[in-house]
Formats: structure tokens, sequence, C-alpha cells
């Protein structure tokens, strides 16, 4: 059994049997890896806020009216960065514990104006305590596509 306080003799490898020692990859070979990954990463994150940040249409609530025990009447202020394009919207009523009870798509027709406003009707399967604008999108569906 070695000593512990005796110094450990690390014999070295002959070369000729087994080639030169490996050594790790160079400061300059991880410094290009690292600008590599951080170039990866910030180009990712630009692609994903350029896909999911930023939209061509903003819908918000401008208000809404209870009109009966099954019906709200939702205003909704559309906004598009290029108002020659029609844009669907989603609405909805919603009951007292939060729960979605009445949903309506809303085709928002082509305008000259950037921001235009609209209602809609929305019919609930329980009595609404608030109109809600669920969002807005340019993906229209085909059932509400017009032809212009």
């Amino acid at each position: 059994m070695a000593n512990p306080s005796e110094p450990t003799v690390v014999a070295a490898r002959p070369e000729s049997r087994y080639g030169k020692p490996r050594r790790g990859p160079s400061r300059t070979v991880l410094a290009v890896l690292a600008v590599l990954v951080v170039a990866l990463g910030l180009l990712i994150a630009w692609a994903g806020y350029q896909r999911l940040g930023t939209s061509d249409v903003k819908g918000e609530l401008a208000s809404f009216e209870l009109i009966d025990d099954r019906t709200v009447e939702v205003t909704l202020s559309v906004t598009r960065e290029d108002p020659s394009q029609p844009v669907v919207c989603i609405v909805r009523g919603r009951s007292l514990d939060g729960s979605e009870t009445g949903r309506r798509e809303l085709l928002v027709e082509p305008s000259t104006e950037k921001t235009v406003q609209v209602r809609a009707l929305v019919k609930t399967t329980r009595p609404p305590v608030v109109g809600d604008a669920y969002g807005c999108g340019t993906d229209i569906p085909d059932y509400l596509r017009a032809p212009w």
C-alpha cells in the first residue's frame, strides 16, 4: 500500500508505442464554436420573434354589451398593417366562472382605414357576464371567404 505522504510518480508513455499525447481543442477552436453557438441562438430567437412576436393584425376589445341571458354584443377594434386585406377575428362570451360559453368567427372585410371597429352578436349557452376578444389573424377559413 502506498504511503499518502509520498509523491505519486506517473511514468511517461512511450511515444513510439502510443503516439503523441492528445490535447483538447485549442482556444481558437473553442472561441469559434462559442461564436457559432451564440449566432445560432440569435438566429433562432429572431426567427421565433418574426413568426410569433409580430402580427399583421391586432384585435382589441373596445366594449361589450349584455343583450339578454343568452346573447352578448362585442365591439372589437381591429388594426391591420394592410387594410386592403381581409382578416378573421374570434370573439366570445364568457360566463361567471370564466368559461367560454359562446364563440363566433368574424370576417373583417377590406377597408381604407388601418383601424376599424366591428360589432358581433355572440350567442351563449349560459348567461354571459363578459364579451371577449380571443384574437385575430390573416388565415381565413374557406367558409368565411367572400369573393372580392
